[in-house]
């Protein structure tokens, strides 16, 4: 699976949200990109300005921003704080639950440090869960009534200044959840398309799964199929090898011509099977055998000397739907296959019946064999029942195979056949 491009200019976007992308998001702390760095310069800058102006504010005659500390050294102790929260600016990132608890003590008297701490306090609710900044948020307009009364502003009422602080806490406090919310959408929406993707990789890896899958069972029949007559030409040759010149021959070149098919079919099935995802598995299939072509099959068994008794009563052959004719095809041919390996000798018989709306029967028995079976029997990997089986099941139809009450095996199919 191949996850989404990674932004264009991941410059641009916080460093918390990059990190959320990113692959290795859970392994490594998110890193400062060019879009922070610029961010906490000038929160820095702004910080260091307003802890200027508030320390001449405060040692000039008449203030004009709140009323002045008793003592002078006051002030010059509140600008260093002021400095100090500047410089821990830098680190808010990384702990700003930690920095907003040790310096909300600050917020009860300190006029220099309160651009410092609404950053503080601005970073908590965005990188923090909403019940962490409404605590900090509660604690933050105590301390307001506390610093309305401690620093009074000289031009308004004491209630007027607690006022302001409170609609200055609850602005921040809207502006850092929107802007958390608006982060976690992107993520949210990210992962969304992440997840999409994957499954829309394993949809298509099961298609084509299935598609593959499907294949391989067709070619399965087929070979099953080649490979069974070019043995019993093979065995007729070793059981008669003082036969005519002429019949050595015809079963000679039967023997290269299904050897010869039964290499064309594996060479299909290996190039299916071994098709990469580059388009390489996307050639043609040959044409696929429908009922019109069970002569042919039959005729192919009984060259190889099998007795095949076959019974036809199908009405509208030619109305047959394609899948349904490959299906009853491909039943035929697994059970004239069965009785070629596990009962080598016996007569076969193939029934075919049905019509639109009837649906179509198809059954194939053939005596059980006496005693072992002569010479050694063809191997098999025993799953062509369960292909017929899987395939009639698709089709809607029913399948059942055994020994029937006179003793013979039987292989029977009912496929819907709609009118």
């Amino acid at each position: 699976m191949t996850s989404l491009a990674v932004p264009e200019h991941p410059w641009l976007l916080p460093g918390a949200l990059v990190g959320a992308v990113s692959p290795d998001a859970a392994t490594r702390r998110p890193r400062r990109t060019t879009r922070d760095w610029a961010v906490d310069t000038l929160a820095f800058l702004l910080s260091l300005l307003w802890v200027l102006f508030v320390t001449a504010d405060a040692l000039s005659p008449d203030p004009a921003m709140a009323a002045p500390l008793p003592h002078d050294w006051m002030t010059g102790v509140d600008a260093l704080l002021g400095l100090v929260c500047c410089g821990l600016l830098w680190l808010r990132r990384r702990w700003p639950l930690g920095l907003i608890v040790a310096t909300t003590p600050l917020t009860l008297f300190s006029m220099a440090a309160a651009i410092p701490l609404l950053i503080f306090y601005f970073t908590v609710v965005v990188h923090r869960r909403t019940a962490v900044a409404i605590a900090v948020t509660g604690a933050g307009l105590l301390t307001n009534l506390v610093f309305s009364w401690v620093r009074p502003d000289p031009h308004m009422s004491y209630w007027e200044t607690a006022s302001w602080g409170v609609v200055l806490s609850f602005a921040v406090l809207a502006w850092g959840m929107f802007v958390r919310a608006r982060r976690q959408l992107i993520v949210s929406l990210r992962e969304r398309a992440e997840r999409a993707e994957a499954e829309q990789q394993l949809r298509v890896t099961q298609a084509r799964h299935l598609e593959r899958t499907r294949i391989a069972r067709e070619m399965h029949d087929v070979l099953a199929h080649r490979i069974s007559l070019l043995s019993l030409h093979a065995g007729a040759l070793e059981f008669r090898p003082d036969a005519p010149a002429d019949e050595v021959a015809r079963a000679a070149g039967v023997i290269r011509g299904s050897a010869h098919a039964a290499l064309q079919d594996l060479r299909e099935v290996i190039g299916v099977l071994r098709a990469e995802d580059d388009g390489a598995g996307d050639a043609p299939e040959p044409p696929q055998p429908t009922l019109a072509d069970l002569p042919a099959l039959i005729a192919e068994s009984r060259s190889a000397g099998v007795r095949v008794n076959v019974s036809d009563s199908v009405t509208s052959p030619g109305e047959v739907p394609a899948a349904l004719g490959r299906a009853a095809y491909r039943i035929v041919q697994e059970g004239l296959t069965n009785a070629r390996k596990h009962a080598a000798g016996a007569a076969v018989t193939v029934d075919v019946a049905g019509g639109p709306g009837a649906g179509l029967s198809v059954a194939i028995g053939n005596r059980w064999p006496v005693g072992a079976p002569a010479g050694d029997t063809l191997p098999g990997a025993g799953t062509g029942l369960v292909g017929i089986s899987e395939r009639v099941t698709l089709a809607g139809g029913r399948l059942a195979y055994g020994r029937d009450d006179s003793g013979d095996f039987r292989l029977a199919a009912w496929l819907p056949w709609p009118a």
